[in-house]
């Protein structure tokens, strides 16, 4: 008598047989993300079909893991805008307190506010109206770049004026002979909390990307924030240069910041990360991001170094820029690229 199960020809053994292949598709699709198996149609269906030469695919499910960002030139621009604001009140308070230099000091900070108030434009455009910037400042939550930023970004903004504001109206008095103690202390302690801000501003942009899923920018996480302020450090003194401030401290922290920018340049192509972060060094984001850091780094150094104060400037200041928006697009092409994801997920 034949045995329950039945053999490959009874109706048992067939049903056996189909799901025992069902299985093995099952695990296909789990390993490989394909279904390569003859005689099964995958079209319509949620799996591409699979190669038959054994090559490893490239996606999961063929489509991308995470969401490519959707920013415009607006956010590339702001994070070189706000960098370069940030650490001009950096700058602003070392002329003041280190250099004794006022009037560097206050064309910093004019840069500062300037700088504040075109970058909280470009947010209110990429983000469409004015109101959802200051829906963003309704709760402050800590753990949140974003939040984090756009706080920052108001209390810089209107310290920046304020200390701009003190430190001119001090400058009056005492090229009039006037001035006091309390004044003196107001101008400080406004000089000094803006640097502070500053600061934050110049970097927390590299840490709001480097805490995306993205593997390009996530895998850089602990370069990107030192890389943005380096960089908002280096404009700051370059737009200085082209405003008529040619101080040897300035050339001094123009020189320091095309030097660590050869660095960054050099620790990006040196720590390759296979597919994760093949887009740093490929295609028109790695096209992008070597021209900015040919100009920011070695361009402007040596021509810095040669005395070219203005041309350093300009190299600089469009090495940065252009760099940013390297950063962008390499985010944007390792976003749509699936087998970075997966393979920086030890998929």
């Amino acid at each position: 008598m034949a045995g329950a199960g039945g053999g490959p020809g009874t109706p048992g053994g067939a049903q056996e047989d189909r799901e025992r292949r069902l299985a093995e598709l099952r695990e296909e699709a789990r390993r490989t993300g394909t279904v390569s198996a003859p005689g099964v149609n995958v079209e319509g269906g949620p799996l591409p079909a699979g190669s038959t030469s054994g090559a490893k695919p490239a996606g999961y499910y063929g489509q991308p893991v995470v969401k490519a960002p959707v920013w415009t030139w607006e956010i590339p621009t702001y994070f070189f805008v706000g960098g370069l604001a940030g650490m001009s009140a950096v700058i602003a308070a070392a002329a003041r307190f280190i250099g004794h230099d006022a009037a560097t000091s206050i064309a910093a900070l004019w840069i500062a506010a300037v700088g504040a108030v075109i970058s909280a434009l470009l947010l209110i455009s990429d983000l469409g109206r004015s109101s959802r910037f200051l829906n963003m400042l309704r709760v402050f939550k800590r753990r949140s770049p974003m939040s984090v930023g756009a706080w920052t970004l108001a209390l810089f903004g209107g310290l920046s004026v304020l200390a701009l504001t003190l430190a001119t109206a001090q400058r009056h008095l005492l090229s009039a002979g006037g001035g006091s103690g309390a004044l003196a202390v107001l101008v400080s302690v406004s000089s000094l909390g803006t640097a502070v801000l500053g600061s934050v501003l110049g970097t927390y942009t590299g840490v709001l990307i480097g805490a995306t899923a993205i593997p390009a920018w996530h895998r850089h996480r602990v370069l990107l924030p030192a890389h943005f302020g380096i960089a908002g450090l280096g404009s700051s003194a370059a737009l200085l240069q082209l405003l008529g401030f040619h101080r040897p401290a300035l050339v001094a922290v123009a020189l320091a910041a095309s030097g660590a920018e050869c660095l960054v340049g050099a620790t990006v192509e040196l720590a390759r990360h296979g597919a994760a972060d093949r887009a740093l060094r490929t295609g028109r984001s790695g096209a992008l991001l070597r021209l900015g850091g040919l100009l920011a780094g070695p361009t402007a150094f040596v021509l810095w170094l040669m005395g070219m104060l203005p041309f350093g400037a300009v190299a600089f200041l469009l090495g940065a820029l252009v760099s940013r928006f390297g950063w962008l697009a390499a985010g944007r092409a390792s976003a749509r690229d699936p087998q970075s994801t997966l393979e920086a997920q030890g998929g």
